[in-house]
């Protein structure tokens, strides 16, 4: 490969991480769907139940279904009798009590509506990268109850119901379905409920006068289906723990009631069965997504015909209830049945009579179902074939594509075969051993299961192999392009010759050629390429990285300089370790923060008094910043402090539109030498105009949480005011260009003040006063990175006081020709110190992911500040928004390094180059600690670590491009003189040390 340039290192820092980030859906979670499989019902003269019921209360904690409050009525909250504790839903406590049975429905990652309704009406646990394929008008590809019923009413959700009904036989599903408006945020959600029992009644209703209706309705095996979605829109916007959350469980509970006693009196043959369930559950801080518990623990109800009923113990707590989850829901006397998600499929497959779709992996939970011993283990058996009959299509898959194909052992030889172990079952049961077969069914099914996973996981040390290699290349490539680029300035030459290209060349025709064998994806070619041309780069500038080392490490010569880069060197993986454990424990910040205020320290006593009000600006930042990541990720909208951190930020504005002149004057931009200040009335206007906007942010923030919490709607003024506010924001900022002011402090201020009513509008609590002290600490870390370069490269170096014969001799040699080559360049180079400067940005850009929540949780996103500008439900405009706000403290970090970048005279993707090498050590640590399996917790937290260290590498690339807009202007007056031909340089000049130190003259 020829030399590449600095966009030729970002497209490639971009493709590659873009395609190995994709590396986990292809090891981990590979989609589990195959095709081709036979369908299996459980044969008998009347099925358990001629219709079935489904309820799904859309973001129902099971802890808040069970649990007692006072009556959070809005028309009873004064009253005493009110405020005694009592269940919320007391129709559905008495089917637990005395009708059916009960238990908690463990969901999967990831906790959103999509994959939750895919797993109870289908059995299938999507592969987690599904939930990007959409929320609406997306037909599920695979087989459902719904597909498999005579005939299926829907009401519901026009996010959920469409999917389903486009993905069956057509005519099949009835959707009947309010519009997308009516999902309103500021508005009583309640009524999105009220509205589909509404629906319900009106179609009983009209079967008395219409024949044709009644008659379909009286089929058997039919299906209705009531999508409940009012309790997670109130979650969302009030949190589950809130009176209008409470409110809603009562009304889902009374609609739950009318809508069960109307369809008793219907039929009135007692052969309906009831299910009551949810999608997913909901965090405390209004959001889902992720895996914890508060999300992944539903409710399940059952009762009616089929349905067994409860199992009550006469003496202390009943089965189920060990976990200790339960313990204050009143129920201890009452069995409680724990069940996968996906088996709610299996289990309303039966009650119907219909058969298991044929992608379920759901498991029919016995415990559940009426009837004896026997006809449990007939069904269990179905449910077996069910399961094994996948297995069977994936195992012929997957041997039609390997070389050498390895059976799963626990189905592999003739004694564990499938057949074998059926036939064994059914015997068991044609001979009344109904509890053996039951426990052989159960086997059965977990080897099927097993064998499918074996199937699934069969190429992971292969691929393993293979990231693993790409990763490790990577940061081998990365490390030498920034030796190559910008220690020796391109000046070595390359050693490739024709025994490695062909050695290299072997290597990756070898590899092809068994993925093409094997008939992989398109993407494990890529897997296979990187590796090998990342290794082979790194082969060819062995001499660079020869080089590099006596140019970078040629100042230790003695035993103290091993001990000291040793140290230094363990610093550096102590603090790339601690970003690690801040993934899991966001308080590490807060440690490192006090850390960091006592660096300056280390420059010695000169340097703090010679610089002391920057030193103690410096303390003083990285302190209030330790504070964020003590208080807690979930936040409560407060509109105080709301209104604090847009005061500070108006504060800012308002003193520097005051004293611009004065401060520009006394700032370090004439001393240092930059561009002259040119302060004019229009400039001055427009940042007036920037202050203004942050005034008026403050406003229409305040009116709108008003509005909001009043629950009657965001008025359409108020919410065009709020996006104007915004807008406008972003755009002003670009009038400057008309009166340029070049100075670096003014332009952070125009920045600050950019970004500062994203900051009010989009935010609910105190994360408006982390940007004041965040853009406070990058600011007083940009002038005291300038000062400590200029005080440490005006100290007499240790190679110029040696003399000749030392053993610095070698060293100084081989920095030669690097010194030279700095004549012809306009930068200088890097050294080990700047190593220290990648690390600070990279603590700086995790910092601003977790110091105002934890964007490790997909769920940590409240949804409260959004609604202030799109009221009614849009995942991904409103996602557009979070992810704004979320960008904005990167903005202000590319901008700070952009400026210190030219302060210290180093190349503008160099500093770049280094972090993408660094935060690749974490997304290597990250790849092996993703898990597909264990809890649901573990499994969200280990995708979501992945993808954001991954996902470093892009980001740090498109923040240079920000960061040359951003910065784009600000100039030094050496960059208009002309060089001496000696040092001089046009963005600062060299003192020709050895180990590459560089004096900016000022």
């Amino acid at each position: 490969m020829a030399r590449i340039g600095r966009l030729g290192f970002l497209a490639i820092a971009v493709i590659f991480h873009l395609i190995y980030i994709y590396s986990i859906f292809s090891i981990y979670f590979v989609s589990p769907i195959v095709h081709g499989m036979r369908e299996f019902r459980v044969e008998s003269e009347e099925p358990p139940a001629k219709r079935l019921v489904l309820f799904v209360g859309d973001g129902l904690r099971a802890d808040k279904a069970f649990q007692s409050f006072p009556d959070p009525s809005p028309s009873k909250n004064d009253s005493e009798a009110a405020k005694k504790p009592r269940p919320l839903a007391p129709f559905l406590r008495s089917r637990v009590l005395s009708h059916g049975t009960f238990g908690v429905s463990h969901t999967r990652v990831p906790t959103e509506s999509r994959p939750g309704h895919v797993a109870l009406i289908a059995g299938l646990y999507e592969d987690v990268s599904a939930v990007t394929t959409g929320w609406k008008l997306n037909p599920v590809n695979f087989d459902s109850i719904f597909n498999r019923s005579r005939h299926t009413w829907s009401w519901g959700s026009p996010d959920i119901l469409p999917m389903f009904q486009k993905g069956a036989v057509p005519g099949r599903v009835d959707a009947d379905m309010y519009g997308a408006e009516a999902e309103d945020s500021t508005k009583d959600a309640v009524q999105l409920d009220i509205w589909v029992f509404d629906k319900v009644k009106k179609l009983f209703e009209d079967a008395k006068t219409n024949a044709t209706l009644d008659t379909e309705l009286r089929m058997e095996k039919n299906v209705f289906f009531l999508h409940l979605l009012g309790l997670d829109t109130t979650g969302h916007a009030y949190r589950p723990y809130s009176p209008e959350y409470l409110h809603n469980i009562k009304v889902v509970d009374q609609g739950v009631q009318e809508i069960t006693e109307l369809i008793e009196e219907f039929y009135a043959d007692g052969k309906t069965a009831f299910v009551f369930t949810a999608d997913h559950g909901m965090s405390d801080w209004g959001s889902h997504g992720d895996g914890h518990p508060d999300n992944t623990r539903t409710p399940l109800i059952a009762w009616g015909s089929g349905v067994a009923p409860p199992v009550i113990s006469s003496a202390g707590r009943a089965k189920g209830h060990e976990d200790g989850f339960s313990s204050d829901w009143g129920l201890d006397q009452v069995q409680r049945n724990d069940v996968a998600q996906a088996d709610v499929a299996a289990l309303m497959a039966y009650l119907a009579g219909l058969a298991f779709p044929v992608n379920s992996v759901g498991e029919l939970p016995l415990a559940f179902l009426q009837g004896d011993t026997k006809t449990k283990a007939e069904a269990l058996l179905v449910n077996a074939k069910e399961i094994i009959e996948m297995y069977r299509v994936k195992e012929e898959q997957k041997k039609s594509k390997e070389l050498r194909y390895k059976p799963y052992h626990g189905l592999g030889d003739e004694g564990h075969s499938a057949e074998h172990r059926i036939a064994q079952i059914q015997e068991l049961i044609d001979s009344r051993k109904a509890e053996d077969a039951i426990r052989h069914s159960n086997e059965l099914i977990k080897q099927g299961l097993q064998g499918m996973r074996y199937l699934q996981t069969y190429d992971w040390l292969f691929l393993r192999t293979l990231v693993t290699a790409g990763y490790l290349g990577w940061i081998a490539f990365a490390i030498t392009t920034v030796i190559d680029s910008h220690v020796l300035h391109g000046e070595t030459e390359t050693l490739r010759s024709v025994p490695s290209t062909i050695g290299f060349s072997s290597i990756l025709i070898a590899l092809y050629s068994i993925l093409y064998i094997q008939r992989s994806s398109w993407v494990y070619y890529a897997y296979a390429f990187f590796p090998v041309m990342f290794w082979e780069e790194v082969f060819a500038r062995r001499a660079s990285l020869a080089k590099g080392r006596a140019v970078l490490f040629g100042y230790v010569t003695s035993s103290w300089d091993v001990i000291g880069l040793m140290l230094k060197s363990l610093a550096y993986l102590g603090v790339l370790e601690a970003l690690v454990q801040s993934y899991f424990h966001r308080e590490v910040f807060t440690i490192c923060y006090l850390l960091a205020s006592t660096w300056p320290a280390f420059y010695g006593i000169g340097f703090v008094r010679q610089n002391a009000v920057l030193v103690i600006t410096w303390a003083l930042s990285c302190s209030l910043m330790s504070i964020f990541t003590l208080l807690p990720a979930i936040k409560v909208e407060d509109v105080n402090l709301i209104l604090l951190g847009g005061f500070l930020m108006f504060a800012v504005g308002a003193l520097y539109l005051l004293f611009e002149k004065s401060i520009l004057a006394d700032s370090e931009s004439t001393k240092d030498d930059l561009a002259s200040p040119s302060a004019d009335l229009l400039s001055r206007s427009i940042l007036g105009v920037q202050v203004g906007l942050v005034v008026l942010a403050m406003l229409v923030t305040r009116s709108s949480v008003a509005y909001i919490q009043s629950k009657q709607g965001l008025p359409l003024g108020t919410q065009v005011v709020g996006w104007v506010t915004l807008v406008a924001s972003l755009t002003v900022p670009f009038l400057h260009g008309l009166r340029p002011n070049n100075d670096y402090m003014h332009r952070l201020v125009v920045i600050f003040l950019a970004f500062a009513p994203c900051f009010i509008i989009l935010t609910i609590s105190y994360e408006g006063l982390f940007y004041f002290a965040f853009c406070l600490c990058l600011f007083s870390w940009v002038r005291l990175e300038h000062h400590v370069y200029t005080y440490t490269s005006s100290q007499p170096s240790k190679e110029a006081s040696t003399v000749n014969g030392s053993p610095l001799t070698p060293a100084l040699d081989s920095a030669n020709p690097r010194l030279s080559s700095l004549k012809k360049d306009k930068y200088r180079s890097l050294t080990l110190a700047d190593a220290r400067i990648s690390l600070f940005f990279l603590f700086f850009l995790q910092s601003g992911f977790f110091s105002t929540g934890n964007i490790a949780s997909v769920s940590s996103f409240s949804l409260n500040a959004v609604y202030r500008l799109i009221p009614v439900f849009d995942p991904f405009s409103q996602g557009a928004l979070l992810i704004l706000k979320l960008m904005v403290p990167f903005a202000i970090i590319s901008a700070n390094l952009g400026i210190l970048n030219r302060r210290l005279g180093v190349a503008p993707s160099a500093l770049f180059m280094l972090v993408t090498a660094m935060g690749d050590v974490m997304t290597l640590n990250f790849f092996y600690m993703v898990k597909d399996e264990g809890s649901w917790l573990d499994i969200g937290t280990t995708i979501s670590h992945f993808f954001i260290a991954s996902l470093l590498g892009i980001f740090v690339a498109g923040l240079e491009f920000v960061s040359e807009i951003i910065v784009s202007g600000v100039e030094f007056r050496g960059d208009k003189k002309a060089a001496p031909h000696n040092e001089q340089r046009q963005n600062g000049s060299t003192n020709g040390t050895a180990n590459g130190k560089a004096v900016l003259k000022t």
